[in-house]
Order: C-alpha cells, then structure tokens, then sequence
C-alpha cells in the first residue's frame, strides 16, 4: 500500500504532456480534495480556472498582446498555453480580513495549486506548474476574468505522462541542511 510519503517522494514536473487529460468530473473529485488545505478562519481565498481547447488559445493570444505592448518577441507565445490539453489557472481570490494577511491567502492558494499537483501525479497524470511574467500582465488578466482583489499564481500543465517517463527519479533532499534549531 502506497502513503502519502511515497507519493510525495515520487512526484516530478513533466515539461511535456501527451493530448490526454483528465475530465472535468475527475478534476472536481481532486479539487474536492485538494481543497482541504490548511486555511485560517477557512476563507477559501483561491478558485481554479479551468482552461481547454479554445481557452488555452485565447490565453496564447492575451501573453502576445502583453508581449507586444512591452516590446518584446511574442512569435513563440501563443503556442505556449497548447502544450498541455488541460491548464489549471491558480488564482489567489484574496478576502477581506483583519485576522488573514493577504500574504497568508496566497499561501492557502499555492497549498491548494501544490496539494492538487500532488493529487494529478499520484493519479497518474504529468503536471508541471508553470509561472512567469504574464501572470502579471493586464491582458491575461482580462482574458481570465481575474478581478482587482484577486492574484493569478500560475498555470498547472496536466496531460498524459509520455510513454517511458513515469517513475524517473529526482535528486534527493538533505533534510538536515534545510532544518535548524533553536537552543
């Protein structure tokens, strides 16, 4: 039987998907999941963007708009958003609050992006969480709908792992290094 430990050892990012995802049904079951993150006075302050087909076309196009409005080379970004059948907007839906800084939301949004990665890869599906620049950009932030209380934190890539690819390994961690004390 597999844990939680072992599952979370196993994890990797994969830079290239096949056309296969998962269906809306099976993401909600995850996302049901996902969202039991820790979550001071249980704000839920996050929501997810579900991005197929055409969508991920209409987000190609706004990253070249702000690529064109800066100046700089947009030939190869409409073509990002198409490298995976299934993109997970992660957007930090901030609320109100004089117990929760907006810093604390963020965090439950990227708990929730992380956990549900975590989800897809043990379901056996590729992920990799993207980010960058145009989640700043006033065109993709229209094109998404991310309203003015709200922050876009990145997309998740999910497709099919490619055939050969599942159970490479990754560099282990030192825990020692990352952990201190206190005397």
């Amino acid at each position: 039987m597999s844990t939680v430990r072992d599952a979370v050892l196993a994890r990797r990012s994969y830079s290239s998907v096949t056309d296969r995802a998962p269906s809306h049904q099976e993401l909600l079951d995850l996302v049901e999941a996902a969202g039991r993150v820790a979550d001071h006075s249980a704000l839920h302050p996050w929501r997810l963007i579900e991005l197929r087909g055409a969508a991920r076309e209409k987000l190609g196009a706004a990253m070249v708009t702000a690529a064109e409005a800066s100046g700089k080379d947009a030939v190869k970004l409409a073509a990002k958003p198409l490298r995976a059948p299934l993109l997970i907007g992660i957007v930090a839906s901030r609320t109100p609050s004089h117990k929760v800084p907006k810093w604390e939301q963020d965090a439950v949004a990227s708990g929730v992006a992380h956990t549900l990665s975590l989800l897809l890869d043990d379901a056996g599906w590729g992920v990799m969480w993207r980010t960058g620049e145009h989640t700043r950009t006033e065109s993709v932030a229209k094109a998404l709908g991310i309203e003015e209380h709200e922050r876009l934190m990145g997309w998740l890539y999910v497709g099919g792992v490619p055939e050969g690819k599942r159970g490479a390994t990754r560099k282990p961690i030192d825990g020692a290094r990352f952990v201190t004390t206190i005397d």
